[in-house]
């Protein structure tokens, strides 16, 4: 075991490191070529501008290393010198093996968000302040944290709840993979479909677009598109940032366009009805749908790997765990799949991009030109200070949409090309 235990070691060294490496990759890569402008930017952006893009996704990229190296020493000092006192001071209470569970995950997430608060604050009140994005008040804030606070222990308590009773349960805990996969496909669904609807309206105002030939024009472009949705909003988004977004949200009958507040009176009705329409693509195209397949195969290999896994005290003899609870193990086999699973992200930001270059073709035969999305991309990224073209293997593993430089030439000279 005492092999197992350092090739464990020297593997999550290995990956974590690699994360690391790679952030430097993409900050040299900023530092070298950030503030030339590409020639699909040309005209649109000023070389200050373009420079003081470089220097935010640079300091962007300066914190991304200093929180991950922060959240990984974290993790590494409870992993290995806290699990044992914590394990035993949670098996103290007096309470069921089901609340024994519940309360050891919660706790920990309460601590990890408590030990980020100040990355947080930086990041808010200091690093996108300093750039102009971050409007948000400390009451505002601590308002989020709160209602963050209360959400979180009744959706997250009420799945821990479900699967540790599950577990335990006589008739299923021989087969627990099964329930338990299906609890955390539900509390998925209800995630990206359900709780849009009726979580988002705690945090933000949503209300029906005004604009009555602008209403006319995109019902004309989802009739088009295939889509149907509930209605158009606006969010006040800009309590918080002046980032500009808007997406659909919603599942069936209940889906509907949301339209950040900054983003209306940056782009004009062409450009704007390019951006909805490359969103309702990826509801034509069912990208949330099939995402959510892969995610629900994924999550049933996992569940399967796990249930194998736990059956037995490997993790326990591994770690030396002095009481090996089922869920300190699951703790442990969260920390060891870190490892097995490094690769996820490279497969799952390479499908991402796929369907977003689908939905880049679909406005192109929509609209018959990807001029205006072009347009709009090129907009949006001058305002949000987006770094347009990032390091290659950097952005491999990491972006969840192709280089914005790519996306703009492909749109004005690719898709919309004759053939």
């Amino acid at each position: 075991m005492e092999y197992a235990f350092w090739i464990i070691i020297i593997l999550y060294a290995l990956n974590q490191g690699a994360d690391l490496v790679l952030e430097l990759l993409n900050y040299q890569h900023l530092s070298k070529y950030g503030a030339d402008i590409p020639p699909e930017f040309a005209g649109a952006i000023d070389t200050a501008q373009f420079t003081r893009s470089r220097d935010y996704n640079m300091a962007k990229s300066r914190f991304n290393f200093f929180s991950r190296l922060y959240n990984q020493i974290i993790i590494l000092i409870f992993i290995f010198g806290l699990i044992n006192f914590y394990n035993e001071w949670i098996l103290g209470w007096r309470i069921n093996d089901v609340l024994h569970g519940v309360v050891f995950f919660l706790l920990l997430i309460y601590a990890k968000a408590i030990l980020n608060f100040p990355f947080n604050l930086y990041r808010l009140f200091v690093l996108d302040r300093r750039f102009g994005f971050s409007t948000i008040t400390f009451k505002v804030w601590f308002t989020d944290q709160i209602k963050s606070f209360i959400l979180s222990t009744i959706i997250l308590g009420g799945a821990l709840a479900g699967m540790f009773w599950l577990v335990s349960f006589e008739y299923t805990r021989n087969i627990w993979w099964l329930p338990v996969w299906c609890v955390f496909f539900l509390v998925t669904v209800f995630v990206v479909y359900i709780s849009p609807n009726l979580i988002q309206p705690l945090f933000n105002k949503f209300i029906p677009l005004n604009d009555r030939d602008l209403n006319h024009h995109i019902k004309l472009l989802l009739d088009k598109c295939g889509v149907r949705v509930s209605g158009v909003y606006t969010m006040d988004a800009s309590r918080r940032t002046l980032i500009s977004q808007a997406y659909f949200t919603g599942l069936g009958n209940r889906r509907r366009i949301v339209i950040y507040d900054t983003l209306v009176s940056k782009l004009n009705q062409d450009e704007l009805l390019a951006v909805l329409a490359h969103e309702a693509a990826h509801t034509a195209r069912k990208h949330v749908a099939k995402n959510l397949l892969v995610l629900g195969m994924l999550s049933l290999i996992g569940t399967i790997v796990s249930f194998i896994v736990l059956r037995h005290d490997w993790l326990g003899q591994i770690f030396n765990l002095e009481h090996s609870t089922f869920y300190s193990q699951l703790v442990l086999l969260s920390f060891v799949s870190s490892i097995l699973c490094c690769g996820l992200p490279l497969l799952l930001n390479t499908l991402s991009r796929h369907f977003e270059r689908q939905a880049d073709r679909f406005v192109v035969k929509l609209m018959g030109s990807g001029e205006a999305l072009a347009n709009a991309l090129v907009k949006l990224s001058v305002e949000n200070l987006s770094s347009v073209n990032p390091q290659r293997v950097y952005a491999s593993f990491n972006s969840s949409h192709p280089a914005m430089v790519s996306r703009v030439r492909k749109l004005r000279h690719f898709y919309g090309a004759p053939k």
